[in-house]
């Protein structure tokens, strides 16, 4: 794989992409129930990944300013000027036009107004909040809940209930998991002047919002089954998931430094997260 091309490819930041893909994946087998058009399947995880990795891309152009403050993103292409800006963002703008169109025509109207949604959450609203408001996190976690709905819809043509479960599952997910981050990532965020939670405020305060997030995620999985969505062996599983990640966080509560407590909540919500796409994308087969 050459030098520019790798640096082409970490401009979509894969990592994300693949974790949303997959979410999407899970949202769409959720809604099927064994019905899979396999031609729609294909549009809307290409169609969604492409659309996350053109956001991603725009988001790197907005925040080279910032990247260069920080030891984990200072030797980006976009800071280091291995990337022309102009070149970064046609390749954005092509990504994007790309993935819209495959979901213009493989999926259906719903799905593309979502996608265009977590677009402009994620690019317009999120990208330059999160340098002025503490509350950028959850503007940020709209954008990213939007995969799982997009999946859903993409199977169903309409959104309901059961879409805005969903989203509400990996809002919470996400606000847990993105603390986490802002915990251990603490000096770079300083350094930045991102006024993420535990700079705004404490890491104490962003300890006990992790909590309060897992705790309004595993009543979301409860939400599941009381709306007749799912049965009880996906509610019992993923409240076990639930309380593994809750009670990892409060063994450690006080019992080590921050930031390794911080990382091991953070490696627990991946755990986590592969757990729901399993149960998700496995619904249809369970009591």
């Amino acid at each position: 794989m050459s030098s520019k091309f790798q640096q082409y490819l970490t401009l979509t930041k894969p990592g994300i992409v693949r974790g949303n893909a997959l979410m999407a994946a899970a949202g769409f087998l959720f809604a099927t129930k064994h019905h899979i058009d396999f031609l729609t399947l294909f549009g809307l995880i290409i169609g969604t990944s492409l659309i996350i990795a053109s956001a991603c891309v725009f988001n790197n152009v907005i925040d080279r300013d910032i990247d260069a403050k920080m030891a984990r993103t200072k030797k980006r292409a976009l800071v280091v000027k291995a990337i022309n800006v102009q070149h970064a963002l046609i390749y954005a703008s092509v990504l994007g036009f790309v993935g819209f169109g495959l979901l213009i025509w493989l999926t259906n109207v719903v799905t593309v107004l979502l996608g265009a949604a977590a677009l402009v959450t994620y690019v317009g609203l999120y990208t330059p909040l999160k340098r002025t408001s503490v509350h950028g996190t959850l503007v940020g976690s709209i954008s990213g809940a939007i995969p799982p709905m997009a999946g859903y819809t993409a199977a169903t043509g309409q959104f309901d209930g059961a879409a805005l479960l969903l989203g509400l599952l990996l809002v919470f997910w996400q606000m847990a998991h993105f603390y986490a981050i802002a915990i251990f990532r603490y000096e770079d965020y300083k350094a930045a002047g991102i006024p993420v939670l535990p700079v705004h405020d404490s890491i104490s305060a962003a300890k006990r919002q992790i909590v309060v997030y897992i705790v309004l995620f595993a009543l979301s999985i409860c939400a599941f089954e009381v709306f007749g969505y799912t049965g009880y062996i996906f509610v019992v599983v993923g409240l076990a998931l639930s309380a593994s990640w809750f009670i990892k966080g409060l063994r450690g509560w006080n019992s080590v430094a921050d930031t390794p407590w911080a990382r091991g909540m953070f490696g627990w919500s991946l755990v986590v997260l592969m757990g729901m796409i399993v149960l998700l994308s496995a619904n249809t087969l369970l009591p």
